[in-house]
């Protein structure tokens, strides 16, 4: 599997910084108290709980785009920054 990364901490987004069209689009079935751990990558918006863990220990969480390819996730410590990458076999 190779990983690419641009090894950066980015600060999560809240609801409010989500446009309101990708909100409705979405994320309608989030409820309305979900208020953080948004983001933006590759053009495409996320929500921490599209992600399910990952048996990694580099990586904390996976979201797959396809079988081949997704979306990888880290966590920092306080859970408010974030570490994201693209896989693909």
């Amino acid at each position: 599997m190779k990983i690419k990364t641009d090894h950066k901490w980015k600060p999560f987004v809240y609801r409010y910084d989500v446009p309101a069209k990708v909100l409705a689009d979405q994320f309608s079935h989030l409820d309305k108290e979900e208020i953080d751990h948004f983001f933006k990558y590759k053009g495409h918006w996320y929500h921490l709980s599209d992600f399910m863990r990952y048996s990694n220990p580099e990586w904390d969480g996976a979201s797959g785009d396809s079988y081949f390819s997704g979306t990888l996730i880290k966590l920092s410590k306080d859970g408010e920054r974030y570490l994201v990458a693209s896989y693909f076999s």
